[in-house]
């Protein structure tokens, strides 16, 4: 199994293979908490901070964990990378997820950015996007001076399906060598919807000296669909991107993971900062995906799965709701606003779109996205899913707002 044109050696940029990453003392010797640390320029008598750490015992762990923040935090984050793994192992795959399979950034976009600096020469080499589709893989490629292609998802009929075109890809792939990486969302953002595994595997076993990069943001409100991160270990150019800010709701922390093949996961970590995450956030993460942390999130994702599901059916209750387009494998819905009543033949209308957008936002209090301007979602608003109070409100705020427009 595996893409046999894929090269590490010759798809990366020479000078991150030849980088040589920032090395500390404690690269050499671990500290065992009984060290004294005199060797990277700390502060020893502690952090700045009005909290008695030498007599609050009443903040327990959150106080011993404030009590090392004039240390520098773990730069390889293994007890964080071995739960990952551990979580999104799977019991079909022959070969373990491990800590060497693992970069850790600051949120996805940190891994975005990271991936084109390793592979792509500015204003030399591209990346291929599939619109519509995230807006921060083109943001990072123009920072970072490199030119985007675009295949769009399949948009053509009254249905569209909104999944990849692996044809059309690698015949754009064949045609231009000088395109390094292709980012593909899914579940998308914005159409909600699940890349068919078939057509990806077609991708992933295509001679082409180049890597996917898999973002599976949304990929634990796929129903019973499990995350794609094991390919790794069967191809040597699939990265998946996941994040701790959706299903576990801890968007605060800014943290980001890619599962890639060793040889890509090292030279992403080669050229990260030596401290790219925090002491707390190493700390917070680590709570989220342990045994009890995973059980609240099952919780709550249990919680948004019913809410998108009463959306589902209430919504086109609402005459001037239209279709739901892509699917329902994220916490949002992509969903049309029409012109006029069903009844007499609405159509979607980014007119129409904008004003419930407006409304909603500068007299309702409900702050939604209006998506009515990318590829194939003419009418649409993105709609997150909320509480069972915020959902309800929402229901009684849009149909006071179709009540107001024209």
């Amino acid at each position: 199994m595996g893409s046999v044109a894929f090269n590490l050696e010759t798809c990366a940029r020479p000078n991150i293979i030849a980088l040589q990453p920032y090395r500390c003392a404690r690269d050499d010797y671990k500290d065992d908490g009984t060290n004294t640390l005199l060797d990277a320029n700390e502060n020893s008598y502690g952090p700045s901070l009005s909290v008695d750490l030498s007599t609050n015992h009443e903040a327990g762990e959150s106080t011993l964990r404030l009590a090392g923040l004039n240390r520098y935090p773990d730069p390889h984050q293994i007890e964080l990378k071995q739960l990952l793994c551990d979580l999104r192992q799977s019991a079909d795959s022959s070969t373990a997820l491990k800590p060497d399979n693992l970069f850790i950034g600051v949120g996805s976009d940190e891994a975005i950015d990271s991936l084109i600096r390793c592979f792509c020469v500015p204003g030399v080499d591209k990346i291929l996007v599939c619109p519509p589709t995230y807006g921060m893989y083109t943001v990072a490629a123009q920072v970072n001076d490199v030119e985007v292609v675009k295949i769009p998802l399949e948009v053509e009929g009254e249905a569209p399906s909104f999944d990849i075109q692996p044809t059309k890809i690698q015949a754009k792939l064949k045609d231009d060598p000088r395109i390094k990486l292709a980012y593909i969302c899914s579940p998308g953002n914005p159409t909600g919807k699940l890349v068919d595994p078939v057509r990806l595997k077609t991708l992933l076993e295509y001679n082409w000296n180049g890597v996917i990069v898999l973002d599976e943001a949304y990929i634990d409100f796929a129903g019973n669909k499990e995350s794609l991160a094991h390919w790794v270990n069967d191809y040597p150019n699939l990265v998946v991107m996941q994040t701790l800010s959706k299903a576990f709701g801890m968007a605060g922390i800014r943290l980001g993971l890619a599962f890639a093949p060793s040889g890509i996961a090292r030279l992403l970590n080669n050229l990260k900062a030596p401290y790219n995450i925090s002491s707390l956030t190493s700390a917070l993460a680590i709570q989220a995906v342990s045994k009890p942390g995973l059980e609240v999130m099952r919780s709550h994702r249990e919680l948004i799965i019913q809410q998108r599901e009463r959306l589902v059916r209430e919504l086109p209750q609402i005459s001037r709701i239209g279709r739901f387009l892509g699917g329902y494998d994220a916490n949002f819905l992509l969903v049309e606003m029409l012109d006029r009543p069903k009844s007499l033949d609405g159509r979607p209308d980014n007119k129409t779109a904008q004003a419930v957008y407006s409304q909603l936002a500068e007299t309702k209090g409900i702050v939604v996205r209006y998506r009515g301007n990318e590829l194939g979602c003419t009418g649409c608003l993105r709609i997150t899913i909320g509480t069972e109070q915020e959902t309800t409100k929402l229901l009684a705020k849009l149909e006071e707002v179709f009540r107001e427009i024209p």
